[in-house]
């Protein structure tokens, strides 16, 4: 075995963000991954502004490791070619708004009944029942319901989205592993399953331990921007070149060593800033004293400086910064060629396997590249599309 899901089908019928990355997990870890397109292609090739060659580099981002099919599942010749498939195929993912699979024929009690070892994985925005089951929703609309929008920003910014799309990215990272304990359970009972995980949930999830301050105490955390509520210092302050360094001190020992490094002789010498509850008390004294002390010296220099002392820090570093440093470009950095994209860096799979590691074995697909391989793996002849009754498309398409 040389990946840690080599053998396993799928059959992925996701657009946009949260499926599409979830899938491509599954790629990178072995599995052959079938991307099923409508005739126009993903709707997330032509999102945003930023394009390298037909598609934007949104999609080019998120569907590497897979193979595209264009299938039209508002006709009926489609949606059976599509439940052929599905009866020879592991897992099946859609992240369709609840309603919609059912009426393209690939509901999960339609194709795990023809498939009982079908591994049936669905994502929606806001889950499959209830009131709020039939809004359409992305990303920001789903920050802003579960709370953590609540959370980021201050008192003058108001709530503020997080810098990237925070839900589109924790549910499939949550659902992959939904996923993968399915695989394990079949391997012991020969069963499939449906993994359901709406993107509200996942987010609301995901604040843990923000729930357990509410639990106790009954208030929403206030917004405090780069701050917490519980551990002073944690901020960040601004040095003498304009730049930004990121502190914490959540023990005694660590804000000793932190004030000592910046100089700030006058906050060591404050008794009342001697223990956490102290600078808990008294946020506007630490926060002024680091600030005042941080903005002497540019920001190379408490870069030396704070890591001399084993100080809890780091530079806010901007993207050249990050994407620039020899290790990131060594173990997180990696370049493909595409057909029509040409050459172009992508961030690689972050969890080291050391018997199977995860590899990027293909770029991702152009619309339909591989619609003649797969149908003839899947024992359907290409013509054989051309020639197949259509005598449900007007019923589906009215749909």
């Amino acid at each position: 075995m040389k990946s840690a899901l080599e053998g396993l089908k799928v059959l992925d019928f996701t657009q946009m963000m949260n499926g599409p990355f979830g899938t491509m997990l599954l790629g990178d870890f072995g599995a052959d991954v079938i991307k099923v397109e409508p005739p126009q292609g993903d709707t997330m090739r032509l999102t945003g502004e930023t394009f390298l060659g037909d598609d934007a580099v949104y999609f080019l981002t998120l569907n590497r490791n897979k193979r595209s099919i264009v299938i039209d599942l508002t006709t009926g010749q489609g949606q059976r070619l599509a439940q052929k498939m599905a009866e020879q195929v592991d897992i099946v993912v859609e992240n369709f708004r609840p309603g919609v699979a059912e009426k393209l024929g690939i509901s999960y009690e339609k194709l795990s009944a023809a498939n009982p070892r079908l591994i049936y994985c669905s994502t929606s925005a806001f889950g499959r029942t209830g009131p709020d089951s039939i809004r359409p929703g992305m990303d920001p609309v789903v920050q802003a319901m579960s709370g953590i929008m609540q959370l980021t920003g201050d008192a003058q910014t108001g709530p503020l989205k997080t810098g990237m799309p925070y839900a589109d990215l924790i549910t499939p990272l949550l659902s992959t592993i939904g996923v993968l304990a399915a695989v394990e359970a079949r391997n012991k009972t020969g069963r499939g399953q449906r993994i359901d995980l709406s993107m509200i949930d996942a987010t609301i999830f995901s604040m843990i331990p923000r729930d357990a301050y509410y639990f106790a105490t009954g208030e929403t955390p206030g917004r405090i921007g780069n701050a917490h509520w519980q551990i002073v210092p944690y901020n960040t302050y601004a040095t003498s070149d304009g730049r930004h360094i990121m502190v914490i001190a959540h023990t005694d020992k660590f804000w000793r060593v932190l004030a000592d490094a910046v100089g700030a002789h006058e906050l060591l010498a404050d008794e009342r800033l001697a223990t956490k509850e102290g600078r808990l008390a008294h946020r506007d004294v630490v926060d002024a004293g680091l600030a005042a002390a941080f903005a002497k010296m540019p920001l190379a220099h408490w870069n030396e400086t704070l890591l001399e002392a084993h100080a809890m820090f780091s530079p806010v570093l901007n993207f050249e910064e990050v994407f620039e440093d020899p290790r990131v470009q060594r173990d997180l950095v990696a370049e493909l060629d595409h057909p029509t994209a040409g050459r172009f860096k992508v961030v690689t799979n972050p969890i080291r396997l050391s018997d199977t590691p995860t590899a990027i074995r293909r770029p991702p697909p152009t619309v339909g590249q591989h619609t003649e391989e797969i149908l003839r793996e899947f024992g359907i002849e290409p013509d054989e599309l051309v020639r197949a009754p259509d005598d449900c498309a007007a019923s589906a398409g009215a749909q």
